[in-house]
């Protein structure tokens, strides 16, 4: 299968798909895209006004992986479902945890 994130010179490149009030934060596993692009599926209990929502993904994402929320930035998306999260940092380490994390 694919994975929806990629290991850049900066770190780790995450494509989510988000669904907000969802009931909990957590991430869902991977989802192929009717394009055949894989998302990380995630949910948060937050709403989708006045970037709540993603907010609360950034902070989901920096707990999940253990890394500073401020080196944790939404690269694009900001009003879609779809988004780009970017997170600085040693690329294969952070690869590696999420992948670890998505298997367990």
């Amino acid at each position: 299968m694919q994975r929806p994130f990629i290991v850049t010179q900066q770190g780790l490149s995450i494509t989510v798909r988000l669904t907000p009030k969802g009931g909990r934060d957590a991430l869902d596993g991977i989802e192929m895209l009717s394009d055949g692009r894989p998302v990380l599926k995630a949910r948060v209990r937050a709403a989708p006004t006045e970037g709540e929502a993603n907010a609360a993904l950034i902070s989901l994402l920096a707990k999940t992986l253990d890394v500073p929320r401020r080196r944790v930035t939404l690269a694009a998306g900001d009003t879609s479902r779809i988004k780009r999260i970017e997170i600085e940092g040693d690329g294969a380490v952070l690869a590696a945890r999420l992948q670890n994390i998505l298997a367990g």
